[in-house]
């Protein structure tokens, strides 16, 4: 009869893996939180604000038309 566990690997060792296992996606799943949390801190999304300004700095001025025409195609 073969036997899956056969290669000496005690229920212990595997019990030892598996909360490794559980430690390491919960310390994984913090630290990605707080690297995109700097990231959008740093980043953050444009805003209708960020559009008005950049098309001043073209020297026009935009619609609220031109305005939710950005805003939809960036997908906000």
């Amino acid at each position: 009869m073969f036997n899956v566990l056969a290669v000496s690997v005690s229920w212990g060792s595997l019990g030892w893996v598996v909360l490794g296992a559980i430690i390491g996606g919960i310390a994984t799943f913090f630290f990605t939180k707080r690297m995109f949390e700097k990231q959008i801190k740093e980043n953050p999304p444009i805003n209708e604000k960020m559009i008005r300004a950049m098309y001043m700095q073209m020297g026009r001025k935009p619609s609220e038309a031109q305005i939710r025409q950005i805003m939809k195609s960036m997908g906000q």
